[in-house]
């Protein structure tokens, strides 16, 4: 009975953050596992479509997960694999023109890009600022692209402006697929012009291509990674969670399931069957809708 009862509560607490997400400032859009988030507590659990974000938080994406998080507004905010992004002063401020959208995120590693929501039907305006570690940038309606790696910081204006501060630097950039490069040691040089294809290859690195198993807030496809008795269930999902998988487990007694849920359709399904059978978890296989 007492498990029974935990693994209600567990089913309760993971869908949460997927209910608070309609009036949240930030929500997760899309997820390519691995992937966490560190709550303001230090608590850490994986990254899961549909889930609310708060200020004080931190997304970690592993090696090859990325994610898509999506302001209020209806701006796409982009992570890349290997990344962390810290999140704060996330607010939606009422006022006679439709409100403002506000945050501040702090890019510590990996890379990034933040877009404007040119088709969204909010009226909401942005009050965006953007940390890659030693530069911020002022985002007002804008494309932009950066990265903190190990030797530098690279900010890249894809589309419209920015304000660009870098240590007693401050000045503007509106030119298109222009960059400005902050090495760790030595001095920084005046933005320049980027290629085309460099342009490609770094918007790559933080978008979630199809048919790669990524999940998305309102899928209605899954993965059953195993079954059987209740307490093999739960150390099954805890193994997934702990690898940044977001994985539930539904039933009780020998009829228990372990599921990732939110696959978009059965070609997601089948990708991340085959992903994670190749990380050592045999049983996985999609699930028809």
């Amino acid at each position: 009975m007492m498990r029974r009862l935990l693994a209600a509560v567990f089913l309760v607490l993971v869908a949460a953050p997927a209910c608070a997400a309609s009036g949240s400032v930030l929500t997760v859009e899309s997820v390519l596992s691995p992937a966490w988030v560190e709550r303001a507590n230090g608590r850490r659990e994986p990254l899961a479509a549909g889930m609310a974000l708060a200020s004080k938080e931190k997304v970690h994406t592993g090696d090859g997960g990325r994610a898509l998080l999506r302001l209020a507004e209806g701006s796409a905010v982009k992570l890349g694999e290997s990344a962390m992004l810290g999140v704060d002063d996330l607010a939606h401020k009422d006022d006679a023109k439709g409100g403002v959208v506000a945050a501040t995120l702090d890019v510590v590693r990996g890379a990034f890009r933040f877009t404007t929501g040119l088709l969204s039907k909010s009226s909401s305006q942005r009050d965006v600022r953007v940390k890659v570690n030693a530069i911020t940038a002022g985002i007002r309606g804008t494309d932009v692209w950066g990265k903190s790696a190990g030797d530098r910081d690279i900010v890249c204006l894809l589309e419209g402006r920015i304000t660009v501060s870098h240590g007693a630097a401050q000045f503007s950039m509106q030119d298109p697929n222009s960059f400005y490069i902050a090495p760790r040691a030595g001095p920084a040089q005046p933005p320049s012009p980027v290629s085309a294809a460099q342009v490609k290859e770094w918007s790559d690195e933080t978008e979630i291509f199809a048919r790669t198993g990524a999940v998305r807030a309102g899928g209605t496809f899954a993965v059953v990674v195993g079954s059987g008795d209740e307490r093999a269930a739960i150390a099954l999902r805890d193994k997934l969670r702990d690898s940044g998988f977001p994985a539930i487990s539904v039933g009780t007694g020998e009829a228990s399931e372990v599921r990732i849920e939110a696959l978009s359709d059965g070609t997601e399904a089948a990708a991340l069957a085959e992903r994670l059978r190749q990380i050592g978890f045999a049983q996985a296989q999609p699930q028809a809708r």
